[in-house]
């Protein structure tokens, strides 16, 4: 049994002895609210006016072309609505990495503040109330440390998203769809030297509500990555897919987890059919949020 597989098993187990004791008994499908419901996308909600919430984000990456990899990042994120149709989110994260005999990159075993981040939301369609819902959300971010080889560095991002969703089943099914862009900085303190690059992408996702508060489901991303912050010159593509899943643990907190693997991938002037240089193999995530 692969690795992927195994962990997609034990998940799975986790929410069935979870489901019993945690889901209301009524057979009636609950309001689908799509802010938290998705894992490496973002659904239209932005939450109601003078809502606050605290939320718990574990990222994890593994394996690449050989050797051993992981990388972890764990981020603490505070989410207020100041405005109707319109969400703030400050965060800081820590980055836990074990880089070891893989090509190209240094051995390390490190853990360390990573750095911060900044995520403004804007609705300008709810799907309540027209066709689908349209959110367009630009994160940025600075780093300490390089997020792939764990070096010391100064490295900025903006992440730039356009979501679309609409339920296809009313409080049962609901289709999303999100249009990335993300132009980053780095310059290494050890050597100096400065790299430009650009990850271009797009992704969807189908949830469907099989209990209430309880949803399953699964996202498929597609990946472009380019040297230059332009969309200069093409290195390489990988394509992902897996479960999510999302489980309502009470009136005010939820958990949501997603799973990852690359199905195929390229990266420019190889003929490999994964792109293990620009991604890994594996990605995982864990959310926990709390409304206060």
């Amino acid at each position: 049994m692969s690795f992927a597989a195994a962990a997609t098993r034990i998940v799975i187990l986790c929410f069935s002895t979870l489901i019993p004791s945690s889901l209301p008994t009524s057979a009636h499908a609950e309001d689908i609210d799509t802010e938290h419901l998705f894992g490496f996308m973002i659904g239209t909600d932005v939450g109601s006016l003078g809502e606050r919430e605290l939320q718990s984000q574990t990222t994890g990456r593994f394996s690449k072309a050989g050797g051993q990899y992981r990388a972890l990042n764990q981020e603490l994120e505070l989410e207020f609505v100041p405005a109707n149709n319109f969400r703030i989110e400050v965060g800081s994260s820590f980055g836990a990495f074990n880089i070891n005999g893989v090509p190209g990159l240094e051995d390390r075993r490190q853990m360390n503040w990573q750095g911060a981040s900044l995520d403004l939301r804007y609705r300008f369609l709810d799907r309540r109330t027209a066709p689908f819902g349209l959110t367009f959300a630009l994160e940025t971010h600075g780093n300490r440390l390089d997020e792939t080889t764990a070096e010391p560095a100064s490295n900025f991002g903006t992440e730039l998203t356009l979501a679309i969703d609409r339920e296809l089943v009313p409080d049962r099914i609901v289709a999303a769809f999100n249009l990335m862009y993300e132009p980053e900085w780095t310059r290494f303190s050890s050597t100096g030297l400065a790299q430009r690059e650009s990850t271009a992408g797009g992704a969807i996702a189908v949830m469907a509500q099989i209990l209430p508060g309880f949803l399953i489901g699964g996202e498929t991303r597609y990946l472009r990555k380019y040297e230059g912050v332009g969309l200069d010159e093409f290195a390489g593509q990988a394509l992902f897919a897996g479960p999510t899943a999302y489980l309502q643990l009470s009136e005010r907190s939820r958990l949501t987890f997603a799973w990852s693997t690359q199905l195929w991938g390229r990266p420019t002037a190889s003929t490999a059919s994964l792109d293990l240089v620009n991604f890994e193999r594996h990605q995982a995530r864990l959310i926990f949020g709390i409304n206060f």
